[in-house]
């Protein structure tokens, strides 16, 4: 009896594997699974999103995408747990200045050989230089936003100074001019939300010539804070502490925490990211008159750094062709253009930024476009030990260099000094 028991269980636990639960796995029935992780969140974003993979399903009955919805406040942590615990997911949506340590881990997927032609040469070698890592490309770069200035255009009008444009814009020194002008009695010109004051200063300081990170013929990357480097913490620092053009308050504000006095009519400016017309458009008092003002130009003109929503494939996905497949699919133009407009960004694609819907007057997009063909690798990209950098060393100095507390000489030497210390743990 015991020997019939057990045979009729193993007969039973083969069947159950054979059959599965609800009839069959999706290779059971010769169909593949790809798990999508979006950081989508806005709702026109998520919807697009979810449109497109919508689409894909029911034109790709072989290979069915599953939507998953991520997060942006933990994208980092959940990744490297997922990726460690074997669970990734095939299809991954980040940012170029998180991608480092998931490529040089190994994490993710070379994708030289699996994209198309197509889609490599539509989008600029100058976008691919965020994604590459070592001799390796682990990311398409896909949506961007250029830093640019929000202005209240009645403001402007009424004070007569020159508006700037993509063809004539501000100089740093211009602009520090315009900001004190546009000052007035418990007002300011310029509102500087710089809660995360690293990638804001060093972006924007590439359009000065500023680079900072520089690597050797060794191929090791040390800090040099030189001249060009100080022209922005120098103009921001100035309009707090001297000029009174800027409020000390908002420096460890987030851009949205600026919208209620930029509404009020408390700074005639404010440094935001494009995207963030969006929030603008929703949440500003009907009537307000605002617009979009490119950055100030430098040595280098209207140069600036950025670091791309990218999309990624698991090194250890088993359908890494599909899963290039897929991300093809999401990226032609036409859809390429749909994810920006509901991202409310700029598409890196050269095709998709003809589009006549971004190249419209209606909320700036024409000023935004315009600005596409001169964004450039963030200066970190590739740097790594660049997040304890940020953390530990050029944010507390950052900070206090812009409230006043210590001077060019001490943020120099924390940059470099302690800067190098920690970046040379990293390259041994």
């Amino acid at each position: 009896m015991r020997a019939r028991w057990l045979t009729a269980l193993v007969l039973c636990l083969l069947m159950s594997a054979c059959t599965g639960d609800g009839g069959g796995s999706d290779d059971d029935r010769g169909r593949i699974t790809l798990r999508f992780q979006s950081l989508a969140w806005q709702d026109e974003s998520v919807a697009v999103n979810k449109e497109l993979v919508k689409e894909w399903n029911a034109t790709h009955p072989d290979v069915e995408v599953e939507y998953v919805q991520g997060s942006w406040d933990s994208v980092h942590d959940q990744l490297l747990t997922s990726f460690e615990g074997g669970e990734a997911p095939d299809i991954i949506h980040d940012a170029s200045d998180d991608l480092a340590d998931f490529a040089y881990g190994g994490y993710l997927a070379d994708l030289r050989e699996l994209l198309p032609e197509r889609l490599k040469s539509d989008i600029p070698q100058r976008s691919w230089e965020t994604t590459t890592f070592g001799d390796g490309v682990f990311g398409v770069p896909f949506l961007q936003e250029p830093r640019v200035l929000i202005a209240n255009a009645k403001w402007l009008r009424e004070s007569g100074v020159r508006v700037p444009t993509t063809e004539k814009p501000w100089t740093w020194e211009e602009f520090r001019e315009v900001a004190e002008e546009l000052s007035g009695d418990g007002t300011y010109g310029v509102a500087w939300p710089l809660k995360e004051p690293v990638s804001a200063t060093l972006n924007l300081s590439l359009s000065a010539g500023g680079q900072l990170f520089h690597r050797g013929a060794d191929g090791k990357v040390e800090v040099r804070f030189e001249d060009a480097d100080a022209v922005v913490p120098e103009t921001v620092r100035a309009e707090v502490n001297t000029d009174r053009s800027a409020p000390g308050t908002t420096l460890g504000s987030g851009g949205s925490d600026t919208l209620p006095g930029f509404f009020g009519g408390k700074y005639a400016m404010v440094p935001l990211g494009f995207s963030y017309r969006q929030q603008i458009v929703q949440q500003a008092p009907k009537g307000f008159d605002w617009q979009v003002l490119p950055a100030p130009a430098g040595a280098e003109g209207l140069t600036q750094g950025v670091s791309p929503q990218t999309l990624s494939i698991a090194e250890d996905s088993a359908h890494k062709e599909e899963a290039a497949e897929f991300i093809d699919f999401l990226l032609r133009p036409a859809n390429m253009v749909r994810l920006a407009l509901g991202d409310w960004m700029l598409p890196t694609g050269t095709e998709a930024l003809k589009d006549p819907a971004l190249r419209t007057a209606d909320y700036d997009w024409a000023t935004g476009t315009a600005l596409a063909e001169h964004l450039r690798s963030a200066p970190a990209q590739s740097v790594r030990g660049y997040p304890e950098w940020k953390d530990k060393v050029a944010t507390p100095a950052f900070q206090e260099f812009y409230s006043g507390a210590i001077g060019l000489a001490e943020l120099r030497e924390r940059l470099v000094g302690d800067g190098n210390l920690v970046l040379a743990r990293y390259q041994r």
